[in-house]
């Protein structure tokens, strides 16, 4: 294969696998660093740190090629995605499905280095990743559905640590499935034509005309959740600091989707990048003065 062949190839490969937009990585990324800087009291060993950053864009990858291999017939008929590596011819389905097969291997070679539990954890954690793809065939609220995929390295991440699941780590998952349904359901707003048109079910078509509401209640649910946490570990200030800060970011977020206008509410999925990284970053500070 000629060299600027091969570069093509990587380079659709790489689409593939959403490398050229790492927001997927990031708001999959930030809840797994909340529970692992929790569960390892402000000091995680720094092997399973990397082990997490690692497994996460790995994993991450390899849900976007299945998905992409799951929607093939329907994402022809979407404005966003019918530019996709499967739907082009770029990368046939033979090679994604080695592909996907390949980062996950990679990723689970990674968790064999943690504990038993975490080995455990992470084969249902490959399994919800499979099957998210076809909830949106059926489920009124997918998203839901995809907290539990983006949220499955909380309770890994208590697991590798503490060689348990406490009761913080499920409410913790729960606090990130609101979170989700409230970012997913922003990018939904997007497709919400396309998606009628199709027969896909997604949150922001189930909610219909309470779309915004539902959004906000999701946010207010995530932060409630995420504060009785703080109260139940002792958390100090900082850590208070950072939740004020994520409400203050989805306050804007609330102005940018009211009128539903389909680039505001892309750019306020694409926000909630800062909301996960500061809420780590009030955990960090408020583990580092303690």
């Amino acid at each position: 294969m000629r060299y600027s062949a091969l570069m093509h190839k990587l380079g659709a490969y790489g689409r593939l696998c959403r490398l050229d937009k790492p927001i997927g990585i990031l708001l999959l990324l930030w809840p797994t660093l909340w529970a692992v800087w929790i569960a390892g009291d402000g000091a995680p060993a720094p092997h399973v740190v990397w082990i997490f950053v690692l497994g996460t864009v790995l994993m991450r990858s390899a849900g976007c090629v299945m998905n992409d291999m799951a929607d093939m017939r329907y994402d022809a008929h979407v404005k966003r995605t019918r530019g996709r590596p499967l739907i082009t011819g770029e990368v046939g389905r033979g090679e994604a499905l080695v592909l996907a097969a390949v980062l996950c291997l990679a990723a689970f070679l990674l968790v064999l280095q943690l504990n038993l539990l975490t080995v455990l954890l992470s084969v249902l954690a490959l399994a919800i990743a499979a099957t998210y793809p076809f909830f949106k065939r059926f489920f009124a609220v997918p998203q839901a559905y995809l907290g539990v995929a983006f949220g499955f390295g909380i309770p890994m991440g208590f697991a590798a640590q503490l060689g348990t699941i406490p009761e913080v780590g499920w409410w913790m998952l729960a606090a990130n499935i609101f979170w989700a349904v409230a970012y997913d359901t922003e990018y939904a707003m997007v497709d919400r034509d396309d998606d009628l048109r199709i027969g896909m079910r997604t949150a922001a078509i189930t909610f219909g005309r309470f779309d915004v509401l539902a959004v906000m209640l999701c946010y207010a649910a995530t932060l409630g959740i995420l504060g009785a946490i703080g109260v139940q570990l002792a958390l100090g200030v900082y850590y208070y600091v950072g939740l004020a800060g994520a409400a203050c970011l989805m306050i804007y977020h609330y102005f940018l989707i009211r009128e539903r206008d389909r680039d505001a509410c892309f750019h306020a999925f694409l926000h909630n990048n800062w909301v996960g990284a500061v809420i780590f970053l009030g955990i960090v500070a408020d583990s580092l003065v303690s």
